[in-house]
C-alpha cells in the first residue's frame, strides 16, 4: 500500500514513476526473509512456533526475526479464539473473524506510520452495512445511523479544535474507523466506544511519551484505540455509558 501511494502521488504530482519495482505480494508469493529471500519451509512457518524453534533468527542467513510476526501471530489467535467462543461455529463468527482480522491489520499499519489505509477501513464499512440486511448482528436502521453518527462526531470534533487551535487533531481514517465501528455495533455503541477509547489512550499515551521523553505536541494515532473499544464492544456489547450513569445515580 506505502508502495502504491508513492506511485499516486507521484503521478498526481506530473513526476516521473519511482524506479524501485513494486513489493512483494503477501498472498501469492511464498513466504521469505526480507533480508537473504530465503524460502521458508513449512515447519517454518507456523505461528508463533516457528519463532520459538528457530530462536528468533532465519535459518538461511541468521538475522534476527523482528518481534512483530509472533507478537501479532499470538494477538491475533487469542482474539480469534474469543470470537469463536463468543459466537460459536457459524456466520456471526466468521464476519466476526474478517472485523477482527481488519481491525489489527489497521491498528498495527497506524501505529507505524499515522495513517488508517481506506483500502481497509471502507471496506469493513461496506461489509458492516451489508450484514446489517440479513441482519447479523446489528438492523440497518442502527447501521446507518452508527455510520453516519460515528463519522460526523469525530469529523465535528476535528474541525471545532482546528478552528479553535489551528492544528489537525486528528485524521480523517479515524472518522472513517470509527463510522465502520458504528455500522457493526450501531448507533447506540457508539457513547461507549469513544468513553473507552478516550480513557485508554489518555492513558496509554501519557504513558508512551512519558517513557520515551516526548513531550505532548508529538502526534499519537488514535486508530488502535478506537479499534481496541470497537473490538470489546463488538465481542462483549459493553455498555459503558450506561454503567457510568448508573454509577452516577448510586
Amino acid at each position: 500500500m506505502q508502495w502504491q501511494w508513492e506511485q499516486d502521488a507521484r503521478e498526481m504530482l506530473a513526476l516521473e514513476p519511482a524506479a524501485p519495482a513494486p513489493p512483494p505480494g503477501i498472498v501469492v508469493e511464498g513466504s521469505h526473509c526480507p533480508a537473504c529471500k530465503h524460502r521458508l519451509a513449512w515447519w517454518e512457518n507456523i505461528p508463533v512456533f516457528s519463532f520459538a524453534i528457530l530462536r528468533g533468527r532465519c535459518r538461511g542467513c541468521g538475522k534476527p526475526i523482528s518481534w512483530q510476526y509472533p507478537a501479532v501471530e499470538l494477538i491475533t489467535g487469542l482474539m480469534f479464539a474469543v470470537v469463536v467462543w463468543r459466537f460459536g461455529v457459524g456466520w456471526e463468527a466468521l464476519a466476526g473473524l474478517a472485523f477482527t482480522g481488519i481491525l489489527i491489520a489497521a491498528s498495527g499499519i497506524d501505529l507505524r506510520t499515522t495513517l488508517l489505509p481506506d483500502s481497509l477501513t471502507l471496506p469493513l464499512l461496506w461489509l458492516g452495512l451489508l450484514l446489517s440486511l440479513i441482519p447479523l448482528f446489528v438492523d440497518p436502521r442502527q447501521a446507518i445511523l452508527g455510520a453516519a453518527l460515528g463519522y460526523l462526531s469525530l469529523w465535528t470534533v476535528y474541525w471545532g479544535f482546528r478552528l479553535l487551535t489551528g492544528k489537525e487533531g486528528m485524521g480523517f481514517g479515524d472518522f472513517k474507523l470509527l463510522a465502520a465501528l458504528g455500522a457493526w455495533c450501531g448507533a447506540q455503541s457508539l457513547i461507549s466506544i469513544i468513553l473507552l477509547s478516550s480513557v485508554v489512550g489518555a492513558v496509554v499515551g501519557s504513558l508512551w511519551l512519558a517513557l520515551k521523553g516526548r513531550d505532548r505536541a508529538t502526534p499519537i494515532p488514535f486508530g488502535p484505540y478506537l479499534a481496541m473499544a470497537g473490538w470489546l464492544q463488538f465481542v462483549l456489547g459493553l455498555d459503558l455509558f450506561s454503567a457510568y450513569m448508573d454509577w452516577l445515580g448510586s
